[in-house]
């Protein structure tokens, strides 16, 4: 290697990583030719060409990294499948009528708990309903006529029956024991190995947190908004790092709920009732989690796009909180504060890619005794000896500029900022760079 190349980095052969699956899906960043295939299926169903505009319509849907949407189109019929998570969604389309369902759950004997369930959420859906089949299925099923069936109606009513269907499953198995598993076959087992590091990981991280709590510093009973963010950010961590599938998907997405729905009750009660939720967690068998765990494809996210400024925002509104529980040496509080703002954006929004590959960026730093579990040799930061490598946080931080360089060619992260003095410190330097990013787009 010649001295140049040694000085800037350049000719380093890089070791290959694990290609595992963060964080939750979204359907936000299509191509181009995506966005194209919508506007011709518009403009084909105008024209009354249907099954030309559908065809186009699964072209826009269609996710090539995912292999997420099939068809094929013979006789004058389009037969389709659509993955959503642990679900698949069959569906035919002709002149005539578009039909489609996805098989939830096997039963052989019905139940008043489950039925009267399915009978409840039949109310809050706009264009599908659950049934149960002549093989005692029960399914979610959309029809619609063609003349009726825009692609605009197709989109949001798709959307319902297959996201509806992937968060119901394992939650009506792991409740209803009567209720088995069918149309699986799709889902694909992960090793053993990672299915221990991601159990362990759940384990360790809500002991971690409770302990915390227990410990009195600062006074739980003082400081509530400041454990409120240690329950926040554990959570979302969780749910980005592990990828979870039904009743823990559901219990943290319940944990969100708890603590943002207006009501009477105040942070206090809140962190007790979410602790509750965690505890359960951590009282589950070992085995319930590995059923869960599972390689998926999807199709919808349901994570809401927002621009960066959304993000500047709420970088602005929240990292100030961190300071005091710094300066006074609670870093257990402090470091949970940048890691709640990286965690609710990465729950909730579907973020500029720039963003969202600095926040995953984030984790790797601040969870890198994580990603090492599970095979990962980047070493961004050595939790024993609490040194970061500067180098390969820089490269990273260079990668991340030019895979966006042509759609964000202004952004120019400023990694003067970043101080490297803590993880603490160098978590919130780290957001303040993210922060000051221009994502103006250039094309």
């Amino acid at each position: 290697m010649s001295f140049f190349e040694k000085l800037f980095g350049g000719g380093t052969k890089k070791e290959p990583q694990p290609n595992l699956s963060f964080g939750r899906y979204s359907d936000s960043y299509k191509t181009a030719e995506q966005y194209d295939s919508w506007d011709k299926s518009l403009g084909l169903f105008e024209k009354e060409q249907y099954l030309t505009s559908y065809l186009e319509f699964f072209t826009y849907l269609r996710d090539n990294f995912e292999d997420n949407v099939i068809w094929k189109e013979e006789n004058g019929k389009i037969h389709f499948e659509i993955f959503q998570g642990s679900k698949k969604a069959t569906g035919t389309a002709d002149a005539n009528k578009v039909t489609i369902e996805a098989k939830v759950a096997k039963t052989d004997t019905l139940n008043i708990g489950f039925m009267r369930r399915l009978l409840e959420r039949n109310f809050s859906l706009r264009y599908s309903r659950f049934a149960i089949d002549s093989d005692n299925n029960i399914t979610i099923r959309f029809d619609t006529y063609v003349l009726d069936g825009s692609p605009y109606k197709l989109y949001y009513a798709i959307k319902e029956l297959a996201t509806n269907a992937d968060k119901l499953d394992d939650i009506l198995i792991d409740e209803f024991r009567m209720l088995t598993p069918v149309d699986v076959n799709h889902l694909i087992e992960i090793p053993i190995k990672e299915k221990e590091v991601k159990y362990n990981f759940v384990i360790k991280e809500i002991k971690v947190a409770l302990a915390a709590m227990d410990s009195g510093k600062p006074s739980i009973d003082k400081y509530p908004g400041g454990y409120a963010y240690v329950l926040l950010n554990l959570s979302y961590k969780l749910d980005y790092l592990t990828k979870p599938e039904g009743f823990m998907m559901e219990t943290l997405e319940r944990i969100h709920r708890i603590y943002f729905t207006t009501d009477k009750k105040n942070p206090a009660q809140k962190n007790v009732a979410i602790r509750k939720e965690l505890k359960k967690l951590m009282d589950r068998p070992k085995e319930d989690f590995f059923k869960e765990m599972y390689l998926t494809k999807s199709t919808f996210g349901i994570t809401k796009p927002v621009n960066h400024d959304r993000v500047l925002g709420f970088i602005d509104g929240e990292l100030h909180n961190m300071d005091w529980y710094h300066q006074n040496d609670y870093q257990h509080i402090a470091l949970a504060i940048p890691g709640y703002i990286v965690g609710y954006c990465m729950f909730n929004f579907a973020v500029p890619s720039p963003d969202r590959e600095f926040f995953h960026l984030y984790y790797q730093i601040a969870e890198s005794e994580y990603f090492k579990n599970l095979g990962y040799t980047l070493n961004y930061y050595d939790t024993e000896k609490k040194t970061f490598n500067k180098k390969a946080i820089r490269q990273a931080i260079r990668d991340i500029q030019e895979n966006n360089e042509d759609l964000y060619g202004k952004m120019s992260p400023n990694t003067s900022l970043l101080n490297y003095s803590s993880l603490t410190d160098f978590t919130r330097s780290f957001l303040l760079m993210i922060r000051n990013l221009d994502l103006t787009k250039t094309t």
